[in-house]
């Protein structure tokens, strides 16, 4: 069982270890006061229904999902995740696959290049340990390949790996750069003995601009290039594989990569979208880049804001200027600062929305400057002891930043809490 207690930050130090399955039976409301802030929590009306809508998504393109779980890191949320109907779950690293395959996940894709001892160690492990278990990694080059099969050979293993071929983009992340490149890979790959392919991966999110005609022209040339390498290992005969799968899809233009995900193979294939922060959604880059989304499919609903941070008014020192209690041990700020969503006074039960002039301008380890029009009406200012709710950029890099996370409903009473494993 795990327990939540004193220390996860947000919980009181004076109350007892709660179970996590028992949080939401607790009676807590946040606009009580029952909780300390700054405080990270998730509504659970949004929640729903981001799962609901991209699972409607893929199903009406005849696509699957296999949300990134390093956006999150909780296993409770991969949970809800599955239920809703993803196929697997992806992930960045070993570590972090290794949370998911201890959690009851079976179909994983490592979005990236997996090839140092250590990690070849524990995959290897962890493979013998769950049978049942597929895992998908990257492979980008020959020289990854050569360090594989040097440590195969350093412990006679009998492991094999299943792969999948990385496309890349010039100037930008990992992949391979060209056709001719890849398929010296492919190539490579079926000669091992401790490698199969199955599949190719490209990640687009590199060049999102929410310029239409831009981004649409970026998307369809790569998956393109997904397409004709797919296309030229069936026909060498290079897949190993029931299934090929075909897989992209970031948070901010999947759209764009879905128009081209569906494999055109004539054997078995699968195409996967990896899209992570759609669970949770955010108030500033997604939600611009989700109004792109939107405008190209017509779409007046697309995702909700699931995340919030929430924090007291603690120091009001001059004219136009309070101190919010939260910084950036708390938030992300990595894209975007925080923005000001509402307001409540304890007990009150009710939240307002913040003023127009109302913006956070920096924060310091423990502080958030909140700024406002010091000549505006006094019901506009802040005062000591009020609670603010912020809205993030980039999920990512709030849940890095805490234990645990409340789920609320609407009235921001608790009705069950994730734990989180970075």
């Amino acid at each position: 069982m795990t327990y939540i207690d004193a220390t996860f930050k947000g919980f009181p130090g004076h109350l007892t270890p709660v179970e996590l399955s028992q949080v939401g039976v607790q009676g807590w409301s946040l606009l009580k006061g029952h909780l300390s802030f700054p405080l990270a929590v998730l509504k659970q009306s949004a929640l729903t229904h981001n799962l609901a809508w991209m699972q409607d998504f893929c199903n009406d393109r005849n696509l699957d999902i296999a949300p990134h779980g390093k956006t999150t890191m909780s296993p409770a949320l991969y949970n809800k995740q599955l239920q809703a109907g993803a196929w697997g779950i992806s992930f960045a690293t070993v570590f972090q696959a290794g949370l998911g395959i201890r959690n009851g996940v079976e179909r994983i894709i490592i979005a990236n290049q997996v090839f140092q001892e250590p990690d070849l160690d524990t995959l290897s492990g962890l493979l013998t340990q769950h049978p049942k278990v597929r895992v998908y990694f990257l492979v980008d080059s020959l020289a990854q390949i050569d360090a594989i099969e040097a440590w195969r050979v350093s412990r006679a293993s009998s492991t094999i790996f299943t792969v999948l071929i990385e496309l890349g983009i010039e100037g930008k992340r990992t992949g391979c750069r060209d056709h001719s490149q890849a398929m010296a890979l492919a190539r490579r790959v079926k000669a091992s003995a401790g490698l199969q392919l199955s599949g190719v991966e490209c990640y687009e999110g590199a060049l999102a601009t929410c310029n239409h005609v831009h981004d649409q022209a970026t998307v369809a040339a790569l998956m393109s290039r997904v397409q004709w390498l797919a296309n030229e290992c069936e026909a060498e005969n290079l897949f190993e594989c029931d299934e090929v799968l075909l897989t992209a899809g970031g948070s901010a233009i999947f759209d764009l990569v879905a128009e081209h995900l569906t494999p055109l193979l004539s054997r078995p294939a699968r195409g996967v979208l990896r899209s992570g922060c759609y669970l949770t959604h955010d108030h500033v880059q997604y939600r611009k880049m989700l109004k792109c989304v939107g405008e190209r499919l017509q779409l007046t609903e697309t995702l909700k804001p699931a995340l919030e941070v929430i924090s007291c008014v603690q120091s009001c020192p001059e004219p136009g200027l309070a101190f919010l209690s939260m910084g950036k041990r708390d938030v992300s700020f990595d894209m975007d600062l925080p923005v000001p969503v509402w307001r409540a006074q304890f007990n009150d039960l009710n939240t307002r929305g913040v003023p127009a002039h109302w913006e956070i301008t920096a924060l310091n380890d423990q502080h958030a400057y909140l700024r406002f029009d010091p000549n505006s009406r006094e019901e506009e200012h802040p005062f000591v002891g009020m609670l603010v709710g912020s809205g993030i950029s980039h999920p990512c890099t709030t849940f890095d930043k805490w234990r645990w996370m409340p789920v609320v409903n609407d009235d921001y009473e608790v009705v069950d809490a994730i734990t989180i494993h970075f």
